[in-house]
């Protein structure tokens, strides 16, 4: 239904709403695809995203606006959500020094306590 909905709305000068009185399904159902807002703000996002990869989109807000595109911080939180935008979990350093499993030092003192020896 919703196929010959869109295919009336590209074939004849109707509106989405007279499509779907005409063929009689639900006004949610019945949308058409919009192109993606303000392509320039969504590119430049993705520059500062890829140098800094902790910022997220409050900080970004922030950089755009310096560069004189200013918009609603909800609507670039959209848009930075959108672009799959988040920030990236860093990785715990490694040391280099091993650390012992709690189970690894009960075994090491068992077999002082089967010799007889106190601590």
């Amino acid at each position: 239904m919703v196929v010959v909905a869109q295919q009336a709305i590209n074939d004849h000068p109707i509106s989405q709403r007279r499509a779907r009185v005409l063929i009689g399904v639900d006004p949610k159902t019945v949308r058409r695809e919009h192109p993606p807002d303000n392509p320039e703000i969504r590119l430049e996002m993705h520059k500062i995203a890829e140098k800094r990869r902790r910022f997220r989109y409050r900080r970004i807000c922030i950089m755009l606006e310096r560069k004189g595109m200013v918009m609603n911080e909800k609507k670039l939180c959209r848009i930075y959500r959108e672009e799959g935008l988040s920030v990236r979990r860093r990785r715990g350093r490694k040391t280099g020094v091993w650390q012992p499993h709690a189970d690894a030092g009960a075994v090491a003192i068992e077999p002082a306590l089967v010799a007889g020896l106190s601590f």
